[in-house]
């Protein structure tokens, strides 16, 4: 992995993170396409770069964390599924992270679901986050839970999640990306540590790539989250169901006609 590879890697991290497109899909077609070898500091600079996209809510939003304490006690409510499940799979998960035909699967298929979403959810109640409560946080983490299958995508799983709880779009993708936060810390946090359980030690070279990585992904993810949101509010999912259901099609095809992808 080079420099040019983590900035292209960092861009598709920032401006597909909240988007129901998936970031780690689409970086791990990146890194097929870029011929990136895989290696343990490749999969850790995929889940790695994600924290510094997420940072971009903690600016963005920084009034929401500073309301109340019922505001974590929600967020902890909806992660704790993710963090069950995330210990228990870790290996499996993993293995899912190295097969882009699953991407091109699960990118094709949550595609059909956003083509739908919107009439099967359209009779929302819930307009903020203050309006969620614990059991509806719950459901929501389970729903994230979804996401660990590569090309589902962290925020479309959720964002569903919180419409089937008669949340809007809005209020729905808001949350979305305050669930984000403690998610993909947690993730960051873990990948990290078995890193350096399994002996690697950073080289400054890596170093430098991850924090490069990090702040490209900060930066675009701060462009890319209120772009989002107003376009949701005009326009719903069917553009991103559209978009999915022709990448992952074409990732199907390629596999099919008996290419084969290089996955991290």
């Amino acid at each position: 992995m080079n420099l040019i590879h983590v900035i292209i890697l960092a861009i598709i991290e920032g401006l597909t993170e909240f988007l129901p497109v998936s970031s780690t899909g689409h970086m791990i077609i990146a890194s097929s396409v870029m011929g990136i070898a895989s290696n343990d500091f490749v999969k850790l600079f995929t889940v790695a770069i994600q924290l510094g996209a997420i940072l971009s809510v903690v600016v963005l939003y920084y009034k929401r964390f500073l309301r109340s304490i019922d505001f974590y006690v929600k967020l902890l409510v909806a992660f704790i599924p993710a963090a069950i499940f995330g210990l228990l799979f870790a290996k499996k998960i993993d293995a899912l992270l190295e097969s882009a035909l699953t991407v091109g699967i699960t990118l094709f298929v949550g595609g059909i679901v956003l083509l739908f979403v919107d009439k099967w959810f359209n009779k929302p109640t819930v307009t903020e986050e203050s309006q969620i409560d614990k059991p509806t946080a719950l459901k929501i983490g389970v729903f994230q839970c979804l996401a660990m299958i590569p090309g589902v995508s962290r925020s479309a799983a959720s964002i569903v999640g919180g419409m089937s709880q008669k949340l809007t779009r809005t209020a729905a993708a808001e949350f979305s990306f305050f669930l984000a936060v403690p998610t993909m810390f947690a993730a960051t946090a873990k990948k990290l540590w078995d890193f350096h359980k399994e002996g690697h030690i950073f080289t400054g070279e890596e170093i430098k790539l991850l924090a490069i990585g990090n702040v490209i992904a900060f930066i675009v993810a701060l462009l890319a989250i209120k772009t989002f949101i107003t376009f949701l509010e005009k326009r719903g999912f069917k553009l991103f169901g559209f978009y999915r259901i022709i990448v992952g099609g074409f990732i199907i095809a390629v596999y099919l006609s008996g290419h084969s992808l290089q996955v991290i």
